[in-house]
């Protein structure tokens, strides 16, 4: 199709140089291409390349990932955010090191059974690691299509539905990995959500909604923006006597799954009251506790959380699900970034109000 031809000759020129990719005519490393992708979910590639190069530095191979302790890959995970995704990256590895012949599926459908990768990430893998035909529509191919085409259906089933059609369509057969990275290149350097450069892009030429001038109007199935509630919550920063910090285990199911923190009480609509914070989040220390000006801001995909942070200290408490972890091992610890946030804010404020 002319359309797809053009992409993909646009791309030969264009190509983002990028640590997973391989070079042209070079054979894509399936271990690199699966982990990006696992990283890219929900993320942007900026954010991405550091995390994706410290990784492979540590873990060369999916054999040395598969033998890393989980809580090494939670840390070395944190600050990507949605930690399910670094459990099932782990479980995941384990399961293809687990195989005879350690090696990922082709197929996408074999690759879906896996932990971890849902319909778009294995069309993906398997087009981009082993050149199979598979359609895979991301939020990019969503805006390619709905501009090329200028689909303005208000029902955004009737809209995807048409979208899929498309894309199945403008996907080749040959370089069908190629056709993905090349939609990913156009929508992150010309074909973008906001102010779009029409006229640099090599498809304007075959584009319904630039030539009717309603490209940048166009808008994704299911894109539109949502205010955040804000939820509210009490963090517990707990010092013995020795200086060690009490940090506890998340539960393995929910947000912040697995990882490690300061305790902390949920996370609710209503701000807390402190005497009721204590009895939530740490009744087994019978300490004196002290709200600490200020509070940790932090944005979570659904909503934004304000988080005050409570200071005690006292003798060494044993603690179920929690352990005491010196100042100089906190580092070691996966700790996600609003724990950080929380442990930075309790020493800055302590410090600075000589509590």
């Amino acid at each position: 199709m002319r359309i797809t031809k053009r992409l993909l000759a646009w791309y030969d020129q264009n190509r983002r140089l990028l640590p997973w990719r391989a070079g042209p005519g070079e054979r894509a490393d399936p271990y690199r291409v699966w982990l990006s992708e696992i990283m890219l979910q929900q993320t942007t590639v900026a954010t991405v390349k550091p995390y994706f190069c410290a990784f492979l530095r540590k873990w060369p191979t999916i054999t040395d990932l598969a033998r890393a302790p989980r809580d090494e890959v939670l840390t070395a995970w944190a600050g990507l955010g949605y930690y399910a995704r670094a459990h099932n990256l782990h479980k995941c590895a384990q399961i293809i090191v687990a195989k005879k012949d350690a090696t990922f599926p082709t197929d996408a459908k074999m690759l879906q059974k896996l932990p971890g990768i849902g319909h778009y990430t294995a069309a993906a893998i398997s087009a981009i690691a082993f050149d199979q035909r598979a359609v895979a529509v991301d939020s990019n191919v969503e805006r390619l299509i709905t501009r090329l085409f200028a689909l303005t259906e208000s029902a955004s089933v009737a809209r995807s539905r048409v979208i899929h059609i498309m894309a199945e369509i403008l996907t080749p057969n040959c370089r069908c990995g190629d056709f993905i990275q090349a939609a990913m290149d156009l929508g992150a350097i010309l074909c973008t959500p906001r102010k779009p450069s029409c006229r640099l892009c090599p498809l304007h030429v075959d584009c319904a909604g630039y030539q009717k001038g309603i490209a940048e109007s166009l808008r994704l199935v299911g894109k539109q923006s949502r205010e955040r509630k804000t939820r509210h919550g009490i963090a517990f920063f707990a010092v013995c006597q020795g200086g060690a910090i009490l940090l506890c285990r998340r539960p393995q199911k929910g947000l912040l799954g697995g990882m490690m923190g300061i305790p902390s009480t949920p996370w609710r609509t209503a701000p807390w009251e402190l005497e009721d914070a204590v009895r939530a989040a740490v009744p087994f220390l019978s300490w004196s506790w002290k709200l600490l000006p200020g509070s940790v801001k932090h944005i979570f995909t659904h909503f934004q959380l304000n988080l005050r942070v409570a200071y005690g200290h006292g003798i060494f408490h044993p603690a179920k699900k929690c352990t005491w972890v010196t100042p100089d091992a906190i580092d070691t610890q996966p700790l996600p970034s609003v724990m950080r946030k929380a442990l930075m804010h309790a020493s800055d404020a302590i410090r600075a109000h000589k509590i």
